[in-house]
């Protein structure tokens, strides 16, 4: 029933639960015009009338063909009830109106939330994906891993973002909602676990529905950046074995797409700090193998990783990210190709963030420097480094910190580009590569 609520000593009113069969099944408002349909289900006139319009001849909520004409028929005990609820309602400002605008409806309750996703296939599911959203966003953590961890909350997502004809706006709406449960500190492990099963259950037409989303243009970053989101939580599951990896990051457009999403203007280089974290983590997510790191060389990810390193609103998480992503791509011959045709470029870009990132971002960077000077020998970068403004004193100071024996190695390899004069002092580039010993 509800609670009382005194002042002043005094009764003040009865507050009312809104029943759920108060509420149409296609808008989930309350029902300001009941009308059944021969299958013996209520919609509200105006919701029912719209669905009949759009060239629907089945009932929504079951499926069944509808006879021709359609007759709805008045359900004046239901419209009775909610008139008398009303009534009983209307004398207090704490209880919910009975027939209000949908801005201001009341926000369904997670029991609500889950009777409707039930049955969500059967109708127009934006009005609920619109809940579903503002749930998410607002509600207590114990409510979220509740509905998160619900048999029918992942099912009936990726039903929507991966079925072709339920529109571009269920498709990103749906993604939006996924991003969120994945993405938020509240989710435990299980609820997280149910949503990456539920897409691997659909894993072509979800990573296909995915792409399609990361396609579109600037107007639908936000979107981009939760299907990235969305993405690299798919492919750093635990359930996502090898074979589901591979299928993933073969599919056309994937890596140029999150590659095109860390700069949001190619033309001006323009860097959106956000869209670059989620389309950089789902790159690394994506390119484990080396297969996939020369898909990423292919794609054209160098001279744009080189963009984003020298990008000054681009933060120092999302460098070293992108460092990271770099020495992914050196992991292939046509990655190492690429960082010695933007041989300069490339190297002063490194260099310039070497000494602002954390330990994996300054390990990176070496391992990209060694794999351009040394590996493959390139004149150009070595020069770059040479003549890079404190190019010693960084390298040698990764060699002397906290990093891997493999990354001291590579710098101290490194060190060797440069030249020391009779007092100790680094003097600039020499081909025959004098040794400077570090103690």
């Amino acid at each position: 029933m509800g609670r009382r609520r005194e002042k002043g000593g005094k009764l003040e009113g009865l507050e009312v639960k809104l029943p759920t069969f108060f509420r149409c099944p296609i808008s989930l408002e309350v029902m300001r015009s009941p009308v059944s349909l021969s299958t013996g289900v209520t919609y509200d006139r105006s919701s029912i009338q719209s669905w009949l319009d759009s060239g629907h001849r089945t009932c929504p909520a079951t499926r069944l063909p509808l006879p021709s004409p359609v007759h709805l028929v008045p359900n004046l005990t239901l419209r009775r009830l909610i008139r008398l609820w009303s009534s009983s309602s209307s004398s207090s400002p704490h209880l919910l109106p009975p027939v209000a605008p949908p801005s201001h409806s009341p926000a369904p309750s997670i029991d609500d939330l889950l009777l409707h996703l039930r049955s969500l296939s059967l109708f127009d599911p934006l009005p609920l994906l619109h809940r579903l959203s503002a749930f998410l966003s607002t509600s207590h953590d114990s409510d979220k891993n509740r509905l998160a961890s619900s048999p029918f909350f992942a099912p009936a997502l990726v039903s929507f973002l991966a079925d072709s004809t339920a529109g571009s706006e269920v498709s990103r709406l749906a993604t939006e909602i996924l991003a969120l449960v994945l993405g938020m500190e509240y989710a435990d492990d299980r609820g997280r676990e149910i949503v990456i099963e539920a897409i691997l259950a659909d894993l072509d037409g979800a990573v296909a529905a995915l792409i399609e989303i990361l396609r579109g243009d600037e107007s639908q970053l936000r979107s981009r950046i939760d299907a990235a989101k969305v993405l690299e939580s798919i492919l750093s599951s635990s359930s996502c074995d090898g074979d589901k990896t591979i299928s993933i990051v073969e599919k056309p457009y994937l890596i140029p797409e999150l590659i095109r999403l860390l700069l949001i203007d190619d033309d001006r280089g323009a860097v959106d700090p956000e869209a670059a974290d989620s389309g950089l983590r789902c790159l690394l997510a994506a390119t484990k193998g080396r297969h996939a790191k020369a898909l990423l060389a292919r794609a054209g990810a160098v001279p744009v990783l080189t963009r984003i390193l020298v990008a000054a609103e681009v933060p120092a998480e999302a460098a070293e990210l992108a460092l990271r992503a770099m020495e992914a791509a050196a992991g292939s011959a046509e990655g190492r190709a690429a960082i010695c045709e933007e041989a300069e470029a490339c190297v002063r870009a490194v260099m310039g963030r070497l000494m602002k990132v954390r330990r994996e971002g300054k390990e990176a960077a070496v391992s990209v420097l060694w794999t351009a000077c040394v590996a493959e020998g390139n004149r150009r970068a070595r020069e770059a480094v040479a003549e890079a403004k404190g190019g010693a004193v960084k390298i040698l100071m990764v060699m002397q910190g906290e990093c891997s024996p493999a990354a001291a190695r590579m710098a101290g390899e490194l060190l060797k580009i440069f030249k020391v004069d009779a007092k100790g002092c680094c003097v600039g580039y020499h081909t025959k590569s004098t040794h400077i010993m570090p103690y």
